[in-house]
């Protein structure tokens, strides 16, 4: 009789622990500073000459988002630097970046593929333009714009910023068709992957 007495005090202690409501557990608050996308104002980014062994920053050609002399070679350097008045942007943890690819007659090229174009986000310009992520590297990512390639896409890559980047470095890669490239949209976010209104393309034809 004990012995039944006691496996029904236990059912029915089990049946008010699992009736019981259940305590939430907290979730993990999102990383990010829970701001909307930031686009950077193409207006404002400038284009430099670069020369290389060693490398270093040039003379400025101008506020524009596309080279005006055609790129003769593979891993020829775009040396964009962005806007000195950008806001405090290291609360965003991903960045995209899309670039317009055009041939030697300064006509798009599509559909755009693998082998077009590098790009790395880069920190300071007195220190290693080439280095791989880390150190002076926010990002490198090949392919942009390509089947393989993740900076293009509404989700963009993921960083952790220490500071604002002064720079965007694009190279020409292995594709011979691609004399001019265009920076279109530069985008800090938080992994919402999906864009605010698109930026007005600020750019004219190369050589304007």
């Amino acid at each position: 009789m004990k012995k039944i007495l006691s496996i029904t005090v236990a059912l029915l202690l089990a049946s008010a622990l699992y009736a019981a409501p259940k305590a939430e557990i907290p979730q993990a608050a999102p990383k990010g500073n829970g701001q909307p996308p930031y686009h950077v104002d193409l207006k404002k980014i400038t284009l430099h000459a670069v020369t290389s062994n060693p490398d270093k920053l040039g003379a400025p050609i101008g506020h524009i988002a596309k080279n005006r002399t055609p790129i003769t070679k593979n891993w020829e350097d775009l040396m964009f630097l962005l806007p000195a008045d950008m806001p405090d942007v290291t609360g965003y943890i991903r960045v995209t970046v899309t670039l317009k690819f055009y041939d030697s007659k300064n006509v798009m090229l599509v559909p755009f593929r693998d082998s077009m174009a590098m790009a790395s986000m880069i920190y300071e310009l007195d220190a290693n333009w080439r280095a791989d992520m880390g150190g002076n590297t926010v990002f490198k990512e090949f392919n942009v714009g390509g089947f393989s390639g993740m900076l293009h896409t509404d989700r963009g890559v993921r960083v952790g910023l220490s500071k604002n980047p002064k720079a965007l470095l694009v190279q020409s890669a292995q594709d011979r068709t691609v004399s001019y490239i265009e920076v279109t949209n530069i985008i800090f976010h938080n992994g919402d992957f999906e864009f605010e209104d698109e930026q007005p393309e600020s750019a004219g034809p190369a050589g304007t």
